[in-house]
């Protein structure tokens, strides 16, 4: 009987973790990123669950501005995540392959705490719940839940991982994660 309990538990402590989470048959994808993205001249690499290289973000273009590049080596997509200058509100675009996918936008009042959207072209807007400096928030469409990041789920104290639902293109949330990480972190 004890030997069931500590398996229940163990599968509960699981599930909040997010491992083995299903939506619709499929696993969530999750990715490993570190606090320190990006040094100006550094590449970087994010790795899956598996410890396989996936993204790779180039550092050396953000000498000339607030623009990082990003490749997905799987599919060869490229994402372009750039600082909106003439905007009012701090604002970042992605593009994926040269066109306008994504727009992750800071609220303009903001008394207690950081709020961001995300507007994805042809779908709902993403809301952004939870502590973004601390990497413990949720991308949430319409009060579901489709992506995640936390530093739960890593002992390295410089690591943060990503989840992301199935329905939702991988490379596009982690290029809008690493846009709302240079939003917040301006001085990395």
């Amino acid at each position: 009987m004890a030997r069931r309990q500590r398996a229940a538990t163990r599968q509960a402590r699981r599930e909040d973790r997010g491992i083995g989470r299903r939506s619709g048959g499929r696993e969530w994808d999750r990715y490993k990123m570190t606090q320190k993205l990006v040094s100006i001249g550094d590449d970087y690499n994010v790795e899956n669950q598996a410890g396989e290289t996936v993204f790779k973000i180039d550092g050396k273009v953000l000498r000339v501005r607030d623009t990082l590049k990003m490749t997905d080596l799987r599919n060869d997509d490229t994402y372009t995540i750039r600082e909106r200058i003439v905007r009012i509100k701090d604002t970042m675009t992605v593009q994926k392959n040269g066109t306008s996918v994504a727009t992750v936008k800071k609220a303009l009042v903001t008394p207690l705490r950081d709020r961001f959207t995300i507007s994805i072209d042809g779908h709902r807007e993403l809301t952004v719940k939870g502590n973004i400096l601390d990497h413990e928030y949720k991308l949430m469409r319409n009060g579901e839940r489709v992506g995640e990041v936390s530093k739960k789920w890593f002992r390295v104290r410089d690591s943060y991982g990503i989840e992301v639902s199935p329905e939702m293109d991988a490379g596009l949330v982690v290029a809008c994660t690493v846009a709302l990480d240079m939003m917040v972190h301006p001085t990395r």
